[in-house]
């Protein structure tokens, strides 16, 4: 038996008797290697075979994790399987149903399970609004032409700082300021886009790329996507074999409302494959900064070398969601997007710019979002648990690595709408699945918003939502 091979029988069966328990990380390569006394060439080579058997997996800027296994994860809640929906285009249709169900989440004040917001009390809002007082102040008298695209420059150089802390070199220029990341979102669509296009989505997807889909008039095709590596390269490697698509809508690290985190080795082989198709990507990296691991995720833009990535983003879900600032990196499109941008809305408001740009150069953006980071972590163990726990047996759940999401699937033929009202009746909202395809196939799936504080009120909630789902069962 070869060394390698030796270090795989070990760890699988430490696994197998229960020594390494499902999702524990796992001694890092460089730990092995010195323990077992071993090459780091070795290690790798046992960590990637054991990975490619089921048996760990990686996350990235994290390490090694035991990986749940389907029967254990089953039984707790745990696992979810790859989507497989229909390669065929749709029409899209969801912006009646998001609207109704937004509208109910303010309404009777309901437990805010269904919120795709994040809980508003972790902002700084007073240093925030300090700021736009401040501005306010100094600049009594405004020319419109400040406001004009592609935004402040004040704002666009804070951007342009902070994904340089994260490891990414961003051309200032390049950068568009925006009215939130969904406005960038649709401008992008529209420079790569037409009506009667196919859009290539995740499924499930997150409701606001599918609005912006419905709202141009373009169709969809969903592509299986899996709630650990996230979307199928191989399955979209076979649509865009079979038909013209013209273009991917991503969001690569924790994804709305799956949570999962792409690994880099997937992040770069898929910007590759749309180059070898000379096929766009719009990446939504709206939750990059809400990450639990030890560092930034990096995002297809990293791996972006022909301007084929269109990276939006915004500080609605990190910072402050009053203001609406997102901005786009438009790669090769840059122009004409800076050109819709103005035939759309004109301009972003520079106050709001202002204010945001003095926090990040004057504040500590890191030090809350280490707060904030910690807080989201901690809560989405807990929510987590209590799903596993007041939830009927069959519930399985998703392993979200950032933002603040769960995505809960519901044993037998369960009509989230119907769970959805009846909820709403006692005073507590859901996100229910069919928002997030064009398809009937997550109706029996609800979105969990865990970014409030854990509290009796909560915790009720997710007991009686139990009790419901027991009902209808």
């Amino acid at each position: 038996m070869k060394l390698y091979e030796k270090l795989v029988s070990d760890i699988e069966q430490l696994v197998e008797k229960g020594v390494l328990l499902p999702g524990e990380r796992i001694p890092s390569v460089r730990q092995t290697s010195q323990q077992h006394k071993l090459s780091i060439t070795t290690v790798l080579r046992a960590y990637v075979k054991l990975e490619g058997m089921g048996v760990i997996e990686s996350r990235p800027q994290s390490g090694y994790f035991v990986r749940p296994r389907t029967s254990d994860a089953q039984n707790a809640g745990l696992c979810m399987q790859a989507s497989h929906p229909s390669p065929v285009p749709a029409e899209v249709h969801v912006s009646r149903l998001v609207l109704s169900t937004l509208r109910s989440i303010g309404l009777h004040d309901a437990i805010p399970l269904g919120s795709p917001y994040p809980d508003p009390s972790l902002f700084p809002w007073e240093r925030i609004n300090q700021y736009a007082g401040a501005v306010a102040r100094r600049n009594r008298v405004w020319n419109m032409t400040d406001d004009l695209p592609p935004g402040n420059p004040q704002l666009i150089r804070e951007i342009a700082r902070r994904y340089m802390e994260n490891g990414l070199a961003v051309d200032p220029d390049e950068i568009i300021v925006t009215v939130g990341a969904t406005e960038a979102i649709n401008l992008c669509l529209q420079a790569v886009a037409k009506p009667g296009d196919t859009i290539a989505v995740e499924s499930p997807t997150f409701y606001a790329m599918l609005m912006a889909v419905e709202r141009l008039g373009m169709k969809v095709v969903e592509v299986s996507t899996d709630p650990y590596d996230g979307i199928s390269i191989e399955a979209l490697a076979d649509i865009m074999a079979q038909q013209p698509i013209a273009a991917v809508m991503v969001m690569p690290n924790f994804q709305n409302p799956l949570g999962f985190q792409m690994s880099d080795q997937r992040k770069r082989a898929l910007v590759q494959l749309l180059e070898q198709h000379d096929v766009p990507a719009i990446e939504n990296g709206v939750y990059n900064e809400l990450y639990y691991g030890d560092a930034h995720p990096s995002s297809l833009k990293s791996y972006d070398r022909k301007g084929m990535v269109l990276h939006c983003s915004s500080f609605s879900k990190s910072l402050s969601s009053a203001q609406r600032v997102g901005w786009a990196l438009a790669g090769r499109y840059r122009g004409k997007v800076e050109e819709l941008k103005f035939l759309n809305t004109l301009a972003t408001s520079s106050f709001p710019q202002l204010a945001i740009a003095e926090y990040l150069q004057n504040d500590g953006y890191e030090q809350h979002l280490r707060r904030t980071r910690k807080a989201y972590a901690q809560q989405a163990r807990i929510m987590a648990a209590a799903v596993q726990r007041f939830f009927p047996a069959g519930t399985k759940i998703s392993h979200p690595q950032g933002g603040y999401v769960l995505w809960v699937e519901l044993p037998g033929d369960i009509d989230s709408m119907q769970l959805y009202r009846r909820a709403l009746e006692c005073k507590i909202t859901v996100g229910p699945g069919r928002m997030f395809s064009v398809s009937q196939a997550y109706k029996h799936c609800i979105r969990l918003n865990y970014s409030y504080p854990w509290s009796v009120g909560v915790e009720q909630a997710i007991i009686l939502l139990g009790k419901l789902i027991t009902e209808f069962l």
